[in-house]
């Protein structure tokens, strides 16, 4: 495998994990920069399933126009990892000596963007990551993409949900993403006023957030909105939270936590309760602006780090500016919701 920058001429490029908007955006940015710099794009499809399988085609401008706007990715993704595959790590290897290639550019989560870590550190395999998740979980990199666009879903939500909730004197349960993180239900519930936010950062008391819808009622505010994180997690004895099923890698597979909510809600409160799961409604639709900005500038910035031989390093988002951090400090723990933004979000929770 050539690793001299100077005489990149092929890369590959795959979307690893969930999928989210912005993706395209991305795709379409790599292969615009490294068309400018003669370099050829292999575009894998369904992620590491893709590299393991040989499935690619070469895009180019025409391959990528009207990428921009659109969700989803045209690569298509899976959550396959080489390390769960057999002679998965020897796969990938062959694959980018089959094709000619460079290295790999990654799109991908934190869950991607570790397996790619691996790969380079213990196969060699040259590669750059470009960070992509609704959770925002990946550290180093103040935005990933695709998160602010389901922010956008998420606040929309808890908007829609105030006129009903105040038309009804209901409590309203709104479910997002979030298993680790509460990037999501933090920002939705700051932007859409919710009375509540519970996150795993911060283990909840059923109670206490009973006991503060009761008060709300008794001055005078009869309804409420509370937004709560999939991966939420009460305080150890205070509630039973039903076992998940396990996905195919063994970890727990959440959603429905929104149910036992509205359930222990309405019990110990009296007051009618709902809950509304978004689930894959966060990840689809047309990306923000934003998300569309961050997007192109990281894949611009990951043929730039190709085109330096920077392998093992990562496109981030610092303030408005693209910097290049290693793989090895972004994949090193989650990124966590700190203390001081929930402390806003708890200022408007009376």
């Amino acid at each position: 495998m050539r690793t001299d920058a100077a005489m990149v001429r092929r890369i590959g490029l795959l979307t690893g994990g969930g999928d989210c908007s912005g993706l395209n955006a991305a795709i379409r940015a790599v292969v615009r920069r490294a068309e400018q710099e003669n370099v050829t794009v292999y575009g894998f499809r369904d992620g590491w399933k893709g590299v393991l399988e040989q499935e690619t085609e070469v895009l180019d401008l025409r391959a990528t126009r009207g990428l921009l706007h659109r969700g989803g990715t045209a690569l298509g993704t899976s959550r396959v990892s080489p390390f769960y595959e057999p002679d998965g790590v020897r796969g990938v290897q062959e694959a980018i000596e089959v094709h000619g290639l460079d290295g790999l550019v990654v799109i991908g989560g934190e869950g991607t963007l570790s397996a790619s870590l691996r790969l380079h550190q213990e196969a060699g395999v040259p590669l750059v990551g470009i960070p992509k998740t609704i959770d925002n979980d990946v550290a180093e990199t103040d935005l990933s993409i695709g998160f602010l666009t389901a922010v956008r879903v998420a606040s929309e939500a808890a908007d829609r949900l105030h006129s009903t909730a105040e038309s009804h004197d209901r409590v309203q349960v709104l479910e997002v993403m979030g298993r680790h993180a509460g990037w999501i239900a933090t920002h939705a519930g700051i932007a859409g006023g919710a009375d509540a936010i519970l996150i795993p950062e911060v283990p909840f008391d059923i109670d206490r957030v009973a006991r503060h819808l009761r008060h709300r009622a008794g001055t005078g505010r009869d309804f409420s909105v509370v937004v709560v994180a999939e991966g939420a997690q009460p305080v150890p004895g205070t509630l039973d939270l039903p076992e998940s099923p396990k996905d195919e890698f063994g970890r727990p597979r959440l959603g429905g936590i929104g149910h036992t909510i509205a359930q222990e809600l309405e019990v110990r409160t009296g007051f009618e309760s709902r809950v509304t799961i978004l689930g894959h409604v966060q990840r689809g639709g047309t990306p923000t602006p934003v998300d569309r900005i961050i997007a192109s500038q990281m894949g611009v910035a990951a043929i730039d780090a190709v085109l330096d031989g920077a392998w093992g390093t990562m496109s981030a988002i610092r303030g408005h500016e693209v910097v290049r951090v290693s793989l090895e400090d972004a994949t090193r723990e989650l990124k966590r919701v700190p203390q001081s933004l929930y402390r806003v979000g708890e200022v408007f929770f009376g």
